[in-house]
């Protein structure tokens, strides 16, 4: 029960990370490497506010902030100085990671005698990892309830527009370069807290952790989309909430059942790639079947 408490409650926290790569990958139709920075850029701007006496809640939110601003620096590497979307995401990824150093001033930072969002709201007698789990799932709902409600306006609908069929909406007067920085801020704003709330959770914030994380919001967001299907944008939310948790008890078991934690990344790349070519498998299975059958 411990195992299945603690695996749940890590996929609702990292599942605001999955959340972060569909709006790019699937609304804005944009590779955005920037993940990779912002998700440790978060931990650290929440660490080295812990460690300087802040409150969590504050904490939080200037590690949006600064999530934030990173995905508008990507925009306007993208937009305005008319690089490739992937590059710019890589060139952000980069620099992060020296503004990651200087703001914790060594490559990891410990939060283990520090007041985190977990501990202040933890009730007396209630195990951690179940106020891991209603914080997180409290969290999740809040932002899941939000981000259907904003692609739900008409500067949301602009922003899908704007990845589904950026010709259309640009003759409808709409500024498409305003809409890619606009959905990238939003992207990273949620990796970073993401980033902050894991690191809070586990207590410390290092300076490597954000390597392989967009492999790891694809997979959530490829298995939810597989296993629970994409009808409506409501759906998709929910399906990459739920790949999210399906991912971590993925992991969880192939742990449990004697895989070395240094074969983890290899075996996500593995299972991403599984999941990406199941369209692909699923049609020449039918395929192969009806010429069987007949």
């Amino acid at each position: 029960m411990d195992l299945v408490i603690s695996t749940v409650s890590q996929g609702l926290l990292w599942a605001l990370l999955a959340i972060g790569v569909y709006i790019t990958f699937r609304v804005l139709d944009i590779a955005d490497l920037t993940v990779e920075g912002s998700f440790p850029l978060g931990a650290a701007v929440a660490a080295k506010l812990l460690t300087s006496g802040a409150h969590p809640v504050t904490a939080i939110l200037v590690a949006c902030i600064a999530g934030a601003l990173a995905g508008v620096v990507t925009g306007f590497l993208c937009t305005k100085l008319k690089i490739p979307a992937l590059l710019a995401g890589i060139l952000t990824m980069i620099a992060l990671y020296s503004v990651n150093l200087r703001i914790m001033g060594k490559a990891n930072l410990p939060l283990l005698s520090q007041d985190t969002i977990f501990s202040i709201v933890k009730a007396p007698g209630l195990d951690m990892g179940l106020t891991v789990l209603a914080i997180g799932l409290a969290i999740v709902l809040i932002v899941a309830v939000l981000n259907y409600w904003f692609f739900g306006t008409e500067l949301g609908a602009a922003i899908r527009a704007t990845g589904c069929n950026p010709h259309m909406i640009r003759a409808n007067g709409i500024d498409t370069d305003v809409m890619v920085v606009l959905g990238l801020l939003l992207s990273n704003a949620l990796v970073a807290m993401s980033g902050a709330l894991v690191a809070q959770s586990n207590g410390f914030a290092d300076v490597g952790m954000g390597v392989g994380t967009i492999v790891i919001g694809l997979a959530s967001v490829i298995i939810g989309e597989v296993l629970f299907g994409t009808r409506s944008f409501r759906n998709c939310l929910i399906s990459v909430i739920l790949g999210s948790i399906v991912y971590r008890a993925v992991i969880a078991i192939v742990l449990q059942m004697g895989m070395p934690p240094n074969d983890l990344k290899l075996f996500t790349a593995i299972l991403v790639a599984l999941a990406l070519s199941m369209p692909l498998l699923q049609a020449r299975w039918n395929k192969f079947r009806k010429g069987v059958t007949r």
